[in-house]
């Protein structure tokens, strides 16, 4: 009887920590679209390299403390499309990437800028300025995507932005 019990809660105990893998949804018909039209329109060396990161983790879903495409939070996103395009090394984290760089105004935003939001009292999101408003982040409920720093929500929760890429 001992053995059998053992055996069942064994079982019960094994079963009950299996977890299945959830699929990555696709992305939506319209991202579809702008991905296969965007890279046309590039002239820039950075723009360029920005946009096939994008490409790459186009479709991953958000996931806190996430670093890989099985999931990944903002500043892992960040920090990887760095690496991937530029080969530049950043911090893991919002809080040590909004001490890097040089601060910029809004108004002079380039390819690659850093853009940081404040989405609550304590809580900062990090993201990449692609061009003409657009930006690169992990977004908690779309996961990976574009945004438009003119939309409503995101210009209300605007907080800085600073360079890491200079000019020679």
């Amino acid at each position: 009887m001992k053995k059998v019990s053992l055996l069942i809660l064994l079982i019960l105990l094994f079963s009950a920590c299996s977890t299945t893998k959830n699929p990555r949804p696709k992305p939506l018909p319209v991202k579809i679209q702008h991905k296969s039209t965007y890279h046309l329109k590039k002239k820039n060396y950075v723009t360029t390299k920005l946009f096939l990161s994008y490409e790459k983790w186009l479709g991953t879903n958000y996931c806190y403390g996430g670093v890989d495409k099985n999931g990944v939070d903002c500043s892992a996103l960040v920090q990887s499309i760095y690496k991937e395009a530029f080969n530049i090394k950043i911090p893991r984290t919002t809080k040590a990437q909004i001490k890097i760089g040089k601060r910029v105004s809004k108004k002079d935003l380039k390819e690659g800028d850093l853009l940081f939001f404040k989405t609550s009292y304590k809580t900062l999101h990090s993201a990449i300025y692609l061009e003409r408003g657009e930006f690169i982040h992990a977004s908690s409920k779309h996961g990976v995507t574009l945004s438009s720093i003119h939309n409503p929500y995101w210009r209300a929760k605007y907080y800085q932005a600073r360079r890491l890429l200079y000019e020679k």
